[in-house]
């Protein structure tokens, strides 16, 4: 498959595009990068150097590669942290070329918004963008749990209100909707959930929760969740794939004593898993 990956893009470390694009190119995949951002390193650090993009870059990006003609050979549009609302624009245009030479295509949002503990930490306004014009255009979308409660508008804590607000959010438009980590009342103290919620069924991949926090793990497993969907047509599959390798990489990762995702030393994770999760209805 060939995949249109938009997202930042860091020198040193893995998050947006350098945690994304490997994952799915050791599956197997063609992965088309187009960076919204170049920095020496993430954020999360405290201070780093480089430059944000002109949003502009995208569409020259992607007429250059319209003049190729690969256009309609792209199978999925991914994006992640967006930056300003002048690149959410640019990014949904470039949703909308790819569509219109491939009517097959599906579009994976990330609504990079903020999480538990760290609140909104995106701009002013992009939260808006994201909840009016991002998830409404994609097939797909891979919010964490904060992400969801600020897309439907309430708390998400137990499975009714999270059903809710999931149901309130597919009715805006994402067919399917990957919860990248989901704490609920009834998730023990030492796991962590993820959901992947369709019009076919709501499923759960619970798996042990580790002592780590560490940057670009959502952005990868976005990037797996996608690809698989796209590779099985099976939510629940999907989810047990990308549960399982994510677990894989952040267990080597909290091993490892690193600050940043293990990706290359855990890359086998992404083909072979080392434990498998498989996914249940709820």
């Amino acid at each position: 498959m060939n995949i249109l990956s938009i997202q930042s893009h860091v020198t040193y470390g893995h998050v947006g595009n350098a945690a994304a694009t490997f994952p799915m190119q050791r599956l197997g995949h063609e992965v088309w990068p187009i960076h919204t951002v170049q920095f020496s390193n993430h954020t999360g650090y405290g201070a780093w150097r480089g430059q944000v993009f002109d949003a502009g870059l995208i569409g020259e990006c992607l007429a250059g590669m319209a003049e190729r003609g690969v256009l309609a050979t792209c199978d999925g549009v991914l994006s992640g942290y967006m930056g300003s609302a002048d690149t959410g624009i640019a990014i949904l245009e470039a949703v909308s070329t790819v569509k219109t030479q491939q009517n097959g295509a599906l579009y994976c949002c990330d609504p990079v918004i903020g999480d538990v503990g760290r609140g909104v930490f995106v701009r002013p306004g992009i939260a808006e963008f994201m909840r009016h014009k991002a998830v409404p255009a994609a097939d797909l979308i891979t919010p964490n749990q904060f992400e969801l409660e600020l897309l439907c508008g309430h708390e998400t804590a137990s499975l009714p209100a999270v059903r809710r607000g999931l149901a309130a959010v597919h009715a805006t438009g994402p067919a399917t909707i990957l919860v990248t980590s989901y704490l609920g009342q009834d998730t023990p103290a030492d796991a962590i959930d993820l959901l992947a919620s369709t019009a076919d069924g709501l499923w759960r991949v619970r798996t042990p929760r580790l002592d780590i926090s560490v940057n670009g793990a959502g952005d990868a497993i976005a990037a797996l969740f996608f690809v698989h969907l796209l590779d099985t047509r099976s939510a629940p599959e999907a989810l047990s794939r990308a549960a399982s390798a994510v677990h894989g990489l952040l267990r080597h990762t909290l091993e490892a004593g690193s600050r940043e995702i293990a990706l290359v030393a855990a890359q086998d994770e992404f083909v072979r898993p080392s434990r498998t999760f498989a996914a249940e209805a709820i």
